[in-house]
């Protein structure tokens, strides 16, 4: 998916959209025109199956949006074996709720990482840092004290991540708000 240009929704950053790059365009064509993009297509259908009105809103507060990250911040993939912290800034900009949910990139599944949910949302109610930010972490253990804003991967397998902002608001669609990159921490 990463591969059509377009898809980054930040360009100094490895966070795609699987909407801004290309299920509008049912003809599944790169930008050039010369070939089409399978990649793209396969994807979009195994992360977010079909698209909804909702889903391509760019009225502030509805529907929903997707930032999908494969790559951490020195552009590599993703490997469960390796731990990740995301750090998001103060005010995520999601009028009902955010979540950020691991992904087996095999299956297009919630990772089966022994944990309840693969994923931690704003409704678990993550640790926040003073500032109000946070720190979520991803690896096969917890860092120290972390444990609240953890989720496990699975040291055989690599994994994609997408952060849900539900409601997104304003600062997302003009980009005063933006996430980190998923930073390797070992």
């Amino acid at each position: 998916m990463e591969g059509k240009s377009g898809a980054l929704i930040y360009t100094d950053r490895h966070w795609v959209d699987p909407i801004l790059s290309g299920a509008a365009d049912v003809e599944w064509l790169d930008k050039s025109g010369t070939f089409r993009s399978l990649d793209l297509r396969t994807g979009v259908f195994s992360i977010i199956y079909a698209s909804s009105p909702g889903m391509v809103s760019i009225t502030p507060g509805q529907g929903a949006r997707y930032l999908t990250a494969f790559r951490d911040s020195d552009g590599d993939y993703l490997s469960g074996d390796k731990s990740y912290r995301l750090h998001l800034p103060p005010n995520v900009p999601a009028a009902i709720f955010w979540s950020a949910t691991l992904y087996d990139p095999e299956t297009a599944s919630g990772l089966d990482n022994g944990q309840p949910f693969p994923s931690i949302s704003s409704r678990d109610k993550p640790v926040a840092n003073a500032d109000g930010s946070y720190d979520i972490y991803f690896g096969p253990t917890a860092p120290a004290g972390k444990e609240t804003n953890w989720r496990r991967t699975l040291p055989d397998i690599g994994f994609f991540l997408i952060l849900r902002l539900y409601g997104p608001k304003e600062a997302y669609f003009n980009k005063t708000w933006k996430p980190s990159d998923i930073e390797k921490i070992n």
